[in-house]
């Protein structure tokens, strides 16, 4: 009687701590999927800013018009890549592409704020002069959200992957996320906007 009653504590002892486990896990890969919700918000805000940066700059930047298509094409493979990214949260191959298309965002948004350069009188149009400020405080905001992003990643694949927690982390699949990886190193920095 005395061996059946030490069974069953220990059964239900480790009955508890495998679901202890098993609701960490979900926590932390909640924690990953919100964080990825904070850089959606940030990074639709600025897909919604750069139309009306383009709107400004397209009066007076009439010579410009490639710079001009190819930021309104980088846009657009942004938001692609955000929705594909935002379908699943953490995978490796949505994350990569993101990653890809906001290197290429960035990289055309830099030749616009370059080619702005050249326009005194684009410089100093006051639309302009906001939606770049707003767009630099946006660009911050992003890499905060990013970083808390792979923060909440790599504490959640650091939980499934460490003894025991990698027993149950494999028996229920709970798979690796992925990293939000900046590919072109221009990105690693704000654009820089002077008026």
């Amino acid at each position: 009687m005395m061996t059946l009653l030490v069974l069953v504590v220990v059964a239900a002892i480790g009955l508890f701590w495998g679901v202890g486990i098993y609701n960490g896990l979900i926590t932390a890969r909640n924690a990953f999927k919100n964080a990825f919700a904070q850089i959606d918000v940030q990074l639709t805000r600025r897909y919604d800013l750069i139309p009306n940066l383009v709107e400004v700059a397209k009066g007076y930047l009439k010579h410009e018009r490639e710079t001009l298509e190819a930021v309104v094409q980088a846009r657009a493979a942004a938001v692609s890549g955000l929705a594909a990214a935002k379908a699943n949260p953490g995978d490796p191959s949505a994350m990569a592409a993101l990653g890809g298309a906001e290197s290429g965002l960035a990289g055309a948004l830099s030749r616009l704020m370059v080619v702005a350069e050249a326009y005194p009188d684009l410089k100093a149009n006051q639309n302009m002069m906001q939606l770049t400020e707003e767009l630099t405080s946006t660009e911050n905001r992003i890499a905060f959200a990013r970083q808390a992003y792979n923060d909440s990643v790599m504490a959640y694949n650091n939980r499934r992957e460490v003894f025991p927690s990698s027993i149950i982390a494999g028996m229920f699949n709970f798979a690796a996320a992925a990293l939000l990886e900046i590919t072109d190193p221009a990105q690693r920095q704000a654009p820089k906007v002077s008026f």
